[in-house]
Formats: C-alpha cells, structure tokens, sequence
C-alpha cells in the first residue's frame, strides 16, 4: 500500500545519527509491549506479516509523531479487536468484561526465551520453483497494491539486475492479506543509483533489494 510508512528515497526526514543509544528499549513500558506483542501472537490468529500491515495502517498524522514501541501497541490493539481477542468496551473502561471467557497464555515464561531464540525462519523448500537467474536483468513491477507490499515505491517501474538468489521464501506480500503463504523464490537485486535518482545521483552508487518473483519481471 501506499502509505507514509514507505520512507525511502524520501527527502526532509533528517539524517540518520549511527551514534544514538543503541539500547533495546529506554523506558519500562517498551519491553511491556514487546511482550505483548510476543503473547498474543501465540495465539495463532495472525501472522508476521498481518502485524506489519497493521502498522502501516496507522494513520499517517499519528505515524510520524508516533515512536517505534507506540506504532507496535497501536497496531496490536487494532489486530486483538478485530480477532475478537478484545472488545472496544474493555479497551475503554481497562477492565475485562466477566461474561466473556478468560484464555489460557498460549505462550508461558518459561517458553519465551526459547521462541526469541529460534525466531521464525520464512524459507520454504518445495515453494515455487525459480525462473530468474543470478545476472538477470529484471524491471520491478510498477504495481500499487491496496494491501501489504515488500516492494518500495521508488524503486517500481525502475530496471536492475539479479546478483543472488535466497531461495524460496513465504510470500509476505500474500501472507499479509490471508492468502496463504505462498512460497516462491526470493532474489537479491541491485539497482544503480542513475536508475532511481537520476543523473544527480552519487557516481558509483546502487541499492541492493530483496525482492520476490512476483515483484520482478525479466528485461
């Protein structure tokens, strides 16, 4: 989707400082919500790529002001109401409603150093077979989708060439939407700085981007 959450190539947002505290959470409440995040999901009723979308759904006013952990709790409050996992009604008074049934955590303590350890691979072998080749040259898609999409706005409708290949990996573009993981091969592809920015471009410059097969076709 076309959404301010697609920064790149932006101008106005500030340089980025390589210098600022590289601590993983500066008040309490972050690593709250990072739990939060980790224990719902347990549940089983979205995936990775549905909480990404979610993010980006926040409205584009209240995502620039927001910081990283508050986009994370916006987005899970609007996910836990529309699974039905919370009503609007507790969300407003704080306080469980006791007509409804209370759920077992699906992810206990004990198991939450082991599920941050492991993380959740997303390459399928088996998907998709490929049908580009490392050396390729390929066109991003000019597609502009209403739902979740891995592929940058400035780089669609541009031309670059293969120079690796992941294997096949879930397809976060679908998967997002609920339609099925939908495994196909996953490719590493540069891009010249000219072809995206011009003649004004830094000589010698290029972005690498891993882009699916169905963002990518053969030139």
């Amino acid at each position: 989707m076309n959404s301010v959450h697609d920064m790149g190539g932006m101008d106005g947002l500030g340089e980025i400082d390589p210098t600022l505290d590289r601590a993983p959470f500066h008040a309490p409440w972050e690593a709250r919500v990072l739990a939060l995040v980790l224990a719902s999901a347990a549940w089983g009723r979205w995936n990775l790529d549905t909480m990404r979308f979610h993010r980006e759904r926040i409205p584009a006013a209240d995502y620039l002001a927001f910081s990283y952990y508050e986009k994370w709790f916006a987005a899970l409050v609007d996910l836990l109401v529309r699974r039905d996992l919370l009503t609007a009604e507790e969300l407003a008074s704080g306080r469980p409603d006791p007509a409804r049934p209370v759920l077992t955590p699906a992810l206990p303590a004990s198991a939450v150093a082991g599920r941050l350890a492991a993380g959740r691979p997303t390459e399928r072998p088996g998907g998709r077979a490929p049908t580009l080749v490392a050396g390729q040259a390929v066109r991003a898609r000019n597609d502009h989708p209403a739902g979740h999409t891995r592929l940058p706005r400035y780089v669609r409708g541009r031309t670059g060439r293969i120079t690796a290949l992941h294997g096949c990996h879930v397809f976060a573009d679908a998967n997002a939407m609920g339609r099925g993981e939908q495994p196909q091969a996953l490719y590493q592809v540069r891009f010249e700085g000219a072809e995206l920015w011009g003649g004004r471009a830094e000589p010698r410059s290029a972005v690498y981007l891993d882009l699916w097969e169905d963002h990518l076709d053969p030139v």
